[in-house]
């Protein structure tokens, strides 16, 4: 029979183990590490809703006043033309982008307010890359954005609102709300970094929101505005939101690749953007 293995001697160690202790492992940096950031400052952010879930319902108020209100107003005074389609119908989409907007573009109060409580400062000084901090803000943004998408979209259809069910075509409706969120949540962070209290964000964020909706084809198609505000129209991301929402949930045509690209872009350079100002805004 062979002999069994000699037991380790008590106090005696293998040399890979001196080797682990006096070498340490190499820590994960740049891309490899920002992933994985972005994914626990997302949930980190969302943790937030646990404690209090009374700003979903409140939230959900105003668009069910839209729906009710305004899309069922007109869609008995049948003034604005959707191409046969209901009113109410036609704005379901809108209300769905102007919601999730409105929930991201006060994202950087919670950023100052970070900053005032000193979180922001000790979060810069780990190696999470500042462009990863801000995407982690920005897709936490997005997700509770699409918490309330889902809201809205039960209160349409209650309301008999012809939506899609389509499991692909709702997927697709969640990459742009989310992708939308985004890009809304890093304009307010990029204007935290410029006013610096929440004061002046709060008044900035109020000034540019309705602008921002009503400039877009929220509420009326592009073709009946006049010609100076179907430019800004066209450079306004809510505008391509709201039309690849619209060609997914009613099946109207739309301009889908386009939709995306410019969404895409828009949260690439808001991401760029409120990573270069953060920074300063920890000063």
């Amino acid at each position: 029979m062979s002999a069994a293995p000699a037991a380790p001697r008590p106090g005696s160690a293998d040399p890979a183990e001196f080797d682990l202790l006096l070498t340490p492992p190499t820590a994960r940096t740049g891309w490899r590490v920002a992933p994985a950031r972005v994914v626990a400052l997302c949930a980190v952010e969302l943790q937030k809703l646990r404690h209090d879930r009374s700003e979903l319902y409140t939230r959900a108020v105003q668009p069910a006043l839209w729906l009710l209100v305004f899309g069922e107003t007109f869609t008995r005074i049948k003034a604005i033309p959707t191409h046969g389609i209901p009113y109410i119908d036609y704005l379901a989409p809108g209300i769905i982008a102007q919601s999730a907007m409105f929930i991201a573009i006060f994202y950087g109060i919670m950023i100052i307010w970070e900053r005032d409580a000193g979180i922001l400062t000790k979060l810069l000084v780990t190696p999470t890359p500042r462009a990863a901090l801000i995407t982690g803000k920005a897709f936490a943004a997005g997700v509770k954005a699409l918490i309330q998408a889902v809201v809205v979209i039960v209160i349409a259809a209650v309301l008999g609102v012809a939506l899609t069910w389509n499991p692909l075509r709702l997927l697709g409706v969640a990459v742009a709300v989310v992708l939308g969120s985004a890009f809304f949540s890093c304009l307010s962070m990029t204007i935290a970094g410029i006013v610096l209290t929440r004061d002046r964000l709060m008044g900035i964020g109020q000034a540019i929101t309705m602008p921002l909706f009503f400039a877009s084809n929220a509420l009326y198609p592009v073709a009946l505005m006049p010609g100076w505000l179907q430019a800004i129209s066209r450079v306004n991301p809510l505008t391509y939101q709201v039309d690849a929402l619209r060609g997914l949930l009613l099946g109207t045509p739309s301009h889908l690749p386009l939709d995306y690209a410019v969404l895409a872009v828009a949260a690439a350079l808001g991401i760029v953007a409120a990573s270069s100002l953060l920074p300063r805004l920890a000063r």
